[in-house]
C-alpha cells in the first residue's frame, strides 16, 4: 500500500474520477439507447461521441497544464468549512474546460 503514498488523493481528484466514471457510464447508456451515425462537424472529419469525448479530454488536459504553467494554483478563496478549505484557481481552468467540452460536443 505504501507504493501509492505519492498519489494526491484529494477531494478534487475524487470528484474528477467520479465525474469521469459518470461520463463514461452516460456515454455507454447513450450508445445503447440512441445509436448514432458518424457526423461531420467543423473539423470536416467523421466523429462519434467517443471521438468528441477524447478530444475534449485532451483539450482539458492542455488547458489545465497551461493554467498551471502560466497562472499557478494559488488559492482564490477560503470556504468557512472546518478549519477553512482553500479553493484553488485551478477550478477556473476546470470551468473553462467544461465550457470547451460543451462547444466540442456541439460543433465537432
Amino acid at each position: 500500500m505504501s507504493s501509492f503514498a505519492w498519489m494526491a488523493w484529494t477531494i478534487p481528484t475524487a470528484i474528477f474520477f467520479v465525474l469521469l466514471a459518470a461520463t463514461l457510464a452516460t456515454m455507454t447508456w447513450l450508445a445503447i439507447a440512441y445509436p448514432e451515425a458518424e457526423r461531420f462537424g467543423v473539423l470536416r472529419i467523421p466523429t462519434t461521441r467517443g471521438d468528441r469525448l477524447f478530444i475534449s479530454l485532451i483539450v482539458a488536459a492542455v488547458v489545465h497544464l497551461l493554467w498551471i504553467g502560466f497562472v499557478g494554483t494559488d488559492p482564490i478563496a477560503t470556504l468557512p468549512i472546518g478549519e477553512g478549505i482553500e479553493v484553488a484557481s485551478l477550478w477556473i481552468a476546470t470551468g473553462i474546460s467544461l465550457v470547451l467540452a460543451v462547444i466540442i460536443f456541439r460543433t465537432v
